[in-house]
């Protein structure tokens, strides 16, 4: 088991902190005038995607996780169950809907995706920043209507709802921030 100091976070370092796994998003060590030194962290809930901050005495030990990321690609849904197949060994791995989380609505299939580990585990997937997916069901732009900055609703393939311009109709192909579920450009 690998331990690392409370001085020695730095952005992307994943610790387990009372069964979570959590990583460092910001930090910032503080040396006050008066008093001992200590670090203010921020961190994400790998699992839950929720943040945290702790603040730290200088040198207060925690442990290391050490998360693996392996590339795979998606194959299919079944139930609760969605498959991938390691990019490397060709295994098949199920995850379940809980694991996937709100990944899902763009997920499609083929897609290249990073399988999160840890302790031989699945514990999450990664999606790619940007992903195309093309529009299933959108109302339709009238002529003329070019407001500026305008946007409408579309569903796109997986079920996501993505605001987009007036003048994107059903089957254009959409680059899409998988972050922010932002409308990128057409493609």
């Amino acid at each position: 088991m690998a331990f690392v100091s409370s001085n020695d976070l730095s952005t992307g370092i994943t610790v387990d902190i009372d069964g979570d796994l959590l990583q460092v998003i910001e930090f910032q060590h503080v040396k006050p005038g008066k008093g001992s030194p200590f670090v203010r962290a921020k961190f994400k809930n790998i699992k839950t995607g929720y943040t945290k901050e702790f603040t730290f005495r200088g040198n207060e030990k925690m442990t290391r996780a050490h998360i693996e990321r392996r590339p795979a690609s998606f194959l299919y849904a079944q139930d609760d169950e969605y498959t991938f197949m390691d990019s490397e060994s060709y295994d098949q791995h199920a995850v379940t809907a809980k694991e996937v989380g709100d990944q899902r609505k763009w997920l499609k299939d083929g897609m290249e995706v990073m399988l999160v580990l840890y302790n031989d585990s699945i514990i999450g997937i990664e999606l790619p920043n940007f992903v195309e997916l093309v529009v299933v069901e959108t109302e339709p732009g009238f002529k003329g209507d070019t407001a500026t900055g305008a946007t409408k609703p579309a569903t796109v393939e997986g079920g996501a709802t993505v605001l987009v311009p007036l003048f994107v109709e059903v089957g254009t192909k959409l680059m899409i921030d998988t972050r922010t579920g932002e409308y990128m450009k057409r493609v």
